[in-house]
């Protein structure tokens, strides 16, 4: 099964974090690879050693190498996209292993957006994905290419933020 959670509201990781939570208690195999995400710590990130939940169990792996182009990302495009597609490669071992029940990549529809990563290169690693597994792409602006081949799309909107009202961000909350 793939599963697209997409739009421009909050919840996208967070739903599939929900979503690996559920796995989890079914005792099912959970890995999580986090593209555009950069090398600081979310809430996620903690969860695994605090709750003693084994590496087997779990795992979260970060590919990306932060925001791209904006909020003062310094990197180069190049080094970006070589981020991406070592997300790409750890995605196709997974998938090929059949160790993992579910995998997660998170904000992989933005990589896409930004051209890190051609979608085309992320549906053929899952075309022959075995029914039995779940494969969950989230971030905002999925390519229609993922939700025609979804199973399930589920667009998140945006009614109402803290945001708008220049309120910072929450740890915990929104990290």
């Amino acid at each position: 099964m793939i599963v697209v959670f997409t739009g421009n509201g909050k919840g996208k990781t967070t739903a599939a974090l929900g979503q690996a939570m559920r796995a989890m208690g079914q005792e099912k195999k959970v890995l999580m690879i986090q593209f555009i995400k950069g090398p600081w710590k979310s809430g996620e990130d903690y969860f695994p050693a605090k709750f003693k939940i084994p590496k087997p169990e779990f795992q979260i792996v970060k590919s990306g190498r932060g925001f791209v182009k904006i909020l003062g990302d310094k990197l180069s495009f190049s080094a970006h996209q070589k981020a991406a597609a070592a997300g790409l490669k750890t995605a196709k071992r997974a998938v090929r292993s059949k160790k993992w029940d579910l995998i997660i990549l998170d904000e992989i529809n933005v990589a896409v957006g930004l051209k890190l990563v051609k979608a085309a290169e992320v549906l053929k690693i899952f075309r022959n994905f075995p029914e039995e597994k779940i494969a969950i792409f989230t971030g905002r602006g999925a390519p229609r290419s993922f939700i025609q081949k979804a199973d399930l799309a589920t667009e998140m909107k945006e009614i109402k933020h803290p945001f708008q009202k220049n309120k910072a961000v929450q740890k915990g909350f929104d990290f």
